[in-house]
């Protein structure tokens, strides 16, 4: 018998077990605002991605990559987007991207309010801190677990689960652009009269604003490594399609499947970091650059 056998035995997982179930008996409501809400969210995106011609989604996009980006990254997108129509995963592809898009919104709704209020108050960063190391390290597979209690299978506990991943860069990077703006900037804008509402939001959110972008980006990365383990509960997409490789041992399938993930990943990573280049602050910094 170990020194620590005599301890009593701490029910960690009958505590969360009991908050999840108190949620579940008070707050029905709450829970089928947000099932209905995103689930209509992904449907009408998803449907919309879809109804339009292949196509001309394609060319889109590639335009979309040539004008935010450069012409070669309009031909990686014109050609990736080929071969995910040629290996027929467009729907599939176009499924997940939806997912992608509705969580990351989610997620960033919430990750620039509680970066926000991190980066105006010390107390509240000193509690925010920890939560976001718990659940940046949380094993990605113990998100299924509540939302699958709460939601069912389905892409709404895809959905949730996503959105609780992608949370912290969001809130990290958030919290960190506003902390690294000039004090002097802030206390240039008071002296001119400027509530602190018009100070955050026409001073330090526009300064800060590269590294929010940055956020963004961290966000849509760990909402799309999360497609495949959302496709185990349901959701559907390209998550579906890899997993189905996965369980049946079709490697042709599931490394198509993967392969679509990548070109995705790829594209959205790419032309979030060129928005992000394109901030007013980031071109005036390299103005400056340029001219020293």
């Amino acid at each position: 018998m170990g020194p620590l056998d005599a301890l009593p035995r701490l029910q960690v997982g009958d505590a969360f077990t009991s908050v999840v179930e108190w949620i579940e008996g008070n707050l029905p409501w709450l829970l089928d605002t947000i099932k209905t809400v995103l689930k209509w969210a992904v449907n009408q995106l998803d449907t919309g991605l879809t109804y339009i011609p292949v196509l001309v989604t394609i060319l889109a996009l590639a335009a979309i990559g040539w004008y935010l980006r450069s012409w070669a990254f309009g031909v990686y997108t014109l050609g990736g987007f080929v071969l995910i129509a040629n290996m027929d995963m467009w729907d599939e592809s176009m499924s997940s991207l939806a997912l992608v898009i509705v969580a990351s919104v989610c997620a960033m709704g919430i990750a620039v309010p509680l970066g926000v209020a991190g980066a105006r108050s010390h107390n509240v960063s000193r509690i925010i801190r920890p939560l976001m190391d718990m659940m940046q390290t949380m094993p990605a597979f113990v998100y299924l677990i509540p939302t699958l209690f709460f939601f069912s299978i389905g892409v709404v506990s895809g959905v949730v689960a996503t959105v609780v991943f992608a949370i912290p860069p969001g809130v990290r990077l958030t919290e960190l652009g506003l902390r690294q703006v000039d004090g002097e900037m802030l206390e240039a804008g008071q002296a001119f009269g400027a509530s602190p509402w018009q100070v955050l939001s026409r001073i330090q959110i526009p300064l800060a604003l590269p590294t929010i972008m940055a956020g963004v980006n961290q966000v849509i990365m760990l909402s799309l490594s999360m497609v495949v383990i959302a496709g185990m509960v349901g959701a559907g997409g390209l998550g579906g399609v890899v997993y189905e490789g996965v369980t049946r041992l079709n490697l042709s399938k599931g490394f198509e499947g993967g392969l679509a993930v990548v070109i995705l990943a790829i594209y959205l990573d790419r032309l979030t970091g060129a928005l992000a280049d394109r901030a007013p602050v980031a071109r005036a910094l390299r103005v400056r650059s340029a001219a020293e």
